[in-house]
């Protein structure tokens, strides 16, 4: 079949006419290659799943039961456009109860969005022109990077290294660099290092960004999953409705990811900004579901179950990787754990990269996990590993402690 002229049309951030040629394999599609033939290799060895990215139970029942009731009410129906108010107030109560986040305005402060990550698309074209910096904090989430390219940003990698606690170092940046950045992405706690941010750290940012005329965009989806206290937020540090947002998300704190449904607070001008990109881009998420998200939010003891059974989870797996040599340690939040890949296998494999330790892992261990490599060669496990109860959980860990100690790491 010739060629269609269709080819030819692509825009130059997809890659003009050579979109869709890339014969380059990216790291999510290589792992879901390797765990298909890893299944048809051992099709009767069970294989461990630690690289999923999303809560592995539904929403809890009270959850579901609004929305149920909500989706049947005929004035549920139609659009909501930038949300209901119902769900901006349970943002503003959210925030103060479970954040310590005062004097929020739910009409000027708050607005919701389909999840954090069409924010995160959008936010963008409320800032950035062609030529204008973003910096983003690297490994990481990289949907706010995307779309600065897309409409002809520049992205500036910060690094995250263990040296630092995984947090960036803002004094690093140039004057130039600093000259031209608009937005400073963060992301606390962090995917995939599981780092919290310090108040101390935000504060500094906070004084970065007013030094520099940079605003801050601080994505909060797993703010709620800490292990060692009360929840931080970016917004509860003084001066940083001055200069930022935070992010939100129901999906990974109450195991809502395909609800869709999350909300941006903090700067008055930033929040109407956003607004209007939003107002031109969808028509707002479903209101029994803004409802039902609004419930949850008033129940935040629902989140601490999910961190409980989280928290066990990650517990047991930092016992069997440092069993086996690991430098692990609990993370300060998020449900995953970074570690630093070994170098190889006494009398095998070497390892230079963390997808060569990641590919390792699935063919021979029939253990999924994430690589890496931004910032050197580390893996990250998952927590949200599919287990029926706290019996599953110890029969899978034990099995993978085992699998684990068959081989001797050379780290």
């Amino acid at each position: 079949m010739p060629e269609s002229y269709i080819q030819s049309l692509f825009a130059d951030r997809l890659g003009g006419d050579q979109f869709g040629k890339d014969t380059k394999i990216y790291k999510f599609e290589k792992i879901k290659r390797a765990k298909r033939a890893a299944q048809q290799a051992n099709p009767d060895r069970e294989l461990f799943d630690m690289g999923v990215g999303e809560p592995d139970e539904m929403a809890f029942p009270g959850v579901v039961k609004v929305l149920k009731e909500e989706a049947e009410k005929p004035e549920n129906r139609g659009y909501t456009d930038n949300g209901i108010d119902e769900f901006k107030q349970a943002a503003v109560r959210y925030l103060e109860n479970v954040c310590d986040v005062s004097g929020l305005d739910a009409s000027k402060h708050v607005i919701h969005s389909i999840g954090a990550k069409p924010a995160l698309a959008m936010l963008p074209a409320v800032f950035i022109n062609p030529g204008d910096v973003v910096l983003m904090t690297v490994p990481g989430y990289p949907v706010l990077g995307t779309h600065t390219q897309y409409v002809g940003g520049e992205v500036v990698n910060l690094p995250l290294t263990e040296e630092n606690n995984f947090l960036p170092d803002l004094k690093s940046i140039s004057p130039e660099i600093r000259q031209r950045a608009k937005l400073l992405y963060l992301n606390y706690p962090n995917n995939p290092t599981g780092a919290n941010a310090t108040r101390e750290f935000y504060a500094s940012a906070i004084q970065f960004a007013k030094e520099n005329d940079i605003a801050i965009v601080q994505d909060a989806a797993y703010t709620a999953l800490t292990y060692s206290g009360k929840p931080l937020s970016f917004l509860s540090v003084p001066g940083a409705m001055d200069v930022g947002v935070e992010l939100h998300s129901l999906s990974k704190s109450y195991n809502m990811t395909g609800w869709r449904i999350g909300f941006v607070a903090g700067n008055e001008l930033m929040v109407k900004g956003f607004a209007h990109v939003k107002d031109n881009v969808d028509s707002g998420q479903f209101a029994a579901i803004q409802k039902a998200g609004a419930y949850a939010l008033d129940h935040p003891e629902i989140t601490a179950e999910i961190v409980k059974k989280y928290g066990r989870r990650l517990n047991m797996l930092v016992t069997a990787l440092r069993a086996v040599g690991f430098n692990a340690s609990m993370p300060g939040g998020s449900f995953f754990l970074y570690v630093r890949a070994p170098k190889g296998i006494e009398g095998g494999p070497e390892f230079k990269t963390g997808e060569d330790f990641s590919q390792y892992l699935i063919k021979e261990m029939m253990i999924s996990t994430v690589p890496w490599d931004d910032v050197g060669p580390f893996v990250r496990f998952s927590a949200t590993f599919n287990a029926k109860g706290e019996q599953e959980e110890k029969r899978i860990m034990k099995e993978i402690g085992e699998r684990l100690s068959s081989v001797k790491f050379i780290f």
